[in-house]
């Protein structure tokens, strides 16, 4: 549709049925939905870019690296509930060739994104954050392209990381993550966990800060994985590398 030169919108459809519901549209059919979903898009004045067709590729390689770390999460769950030799050893190499070629496509989506030098330049930006490794800079190159063009609060919504508020009158209720990009998300959660425990001091006194606050490891995980979402973002937004405090 881009290629034909038309406009393209997309919505999430819980924001066109919330539209449905504010206009108490209750009946629904073929036409009447086309006529909702026109109304709703003539009402949006935000349009989004049209995709960086050199990411395409890329996409359909990190789709791949990650299947083959679902392979890997299966292929040790198996191992850890059996217990026979025979079996096990099966269940190693099924293992091993995983691992393989999740290794081998990491190499070669980091050779295709260098082919391009902002895009290279992007992924060592990224990289410099201590705690974002190669394969969290690769998930922050091709799935997030619109790092360093965003604000802080508008990284971490995107990528389903921002926290949101339970409150009413007096009523506090917790905060809570929902939506965003799943693939980023898990990413950053992977990579927070050695990231606050060795790699980044920052993190490493911010996990201990909020342990010693009664958080759980999960909500501690998750803030430091926005708050490495939050460098990373940092960094490429002013094209310059992370600078370790002396």
């Amino acid at each position: 549709m881009r290629t034909a030169g038309l406009e393209v919108a997309l919505h999430q459809p819980i924001q066109v049925r919330a539209f449905a519901a504010m206009t108490l549209r209750r009946a629904k059919n073929d036409r009447l939905d086309a006529q909702l979903i026109a109304a709703f898009t003539a009402l949006r004045t935000d349009t989004r870019a049209a995709p960086d067709p050199r990411l395409r590729a890329c996409a359909d390689l990190l789709c791949f690296i990650e299947q083959a770390e679902e392979d890997m999460v299966r292929a040790r769950t198996r191992l850890e509930h059996q217990a026979d030799p025979r079996l096990r050893r099966q269940i190693e190499r099924d293992l091993a060739r995983a691992k393989a070629r999740r290794d081998r496509e990491i190499l070669h989506l980091e050779k295709a994104l260098r082919l391009h030098a902002d895009l290279g330049r992007r992924l060592d930006l990224g990289r410099s954050v201590p705690g974002i490794g190669l394969r969290t800079a690769l998930a922050l190159v091709v799935a997030m392209p619109e790092l360093g063009t965003l604000s802080r609060e508008q990284a971490t919504a995107l990528a389903g990381l921002a926290p949101f508020d339970r409150d009413s009158g007096k009523s506090h209720g917790a905060r809570h993550i929902a939506g965003g990009r799943a693939r980023i998300r898990t990413a950053l959660y992977a990579a927070a966990l050695p990231a606050s425990y060795r790699w980044n001091q920052s993190l490493v006194a911010m996990r201990e800060r909020l342990t010693q606050r009664g958080k759980s490891h999960k909500q501690t995980m998750i803030a430091c994985a926005r708050k490495l979402l939050i460098y990373a973002n940092t960094v490429v937004q002013r094209d310059t590398p992370w600078v370790t405090d002396a």
